[in-house]
């Protein structure tokens, strides 16, 4: 059974670039991904699944609308088993110490270090401790 994550990025080139570095998990069968284009669309597909199927939520901070942040706070109070990793091309220590806060469990910066990425993303769901 693969893990459901759900990209959440105002910008659509961000879809391509996660299927890309990620074709051979998705391939395989390890992670399957959702996209929204907007915080407003992923609560909408978190509500069409009850329990939501998605495990973890990776999110932008600076979107049109409904923020990153704002839809971390969203998430936390319905869905608190979900994990969400915040990205972001603008952090700054105020918004980083915010998204902790609210539950964020990870916080990374733009351009994604896939490596990285996945390192954490096994570590989180295999329950092996915190990522780096």
């Amino acid at each position: 059974m693969s893990v459901r994550i759900l990209m959440v990025d105002d910008e659509p080139d961000a879809q391509e670039l996660f299927r890309q570095n990620f074709r051979r998990e998705i391939r395989n069968g390890v992670y399957s991904f959702d996209f929204a284009l907007s915080g407003e669309t992923a609560l909408e597909l978190l509500q069409g699944r009850a329990p939501p199927g998605v495990v973890l939520v990776l999110s932008d901070i600076n979107m049109p609308g409904m923020s990153g942040i704002e839809l971390l706070a969203e998430i936390r109070n319905t869905w608190p088993e979900v994990g969400v990793f915040m990205i972001t091309a603008y952090g700054d220590d105020a918004t980083e110490t915010r998204a902790r806060e609210l539950g964020a469990v990870r916080f990374l910066s733009k351009p994604v270090d896939f490596e990285v990425l996945k390192d954490d993303l096994l570590r989180i769901l295999e329950g092996a401790g915190q990522p780096r």
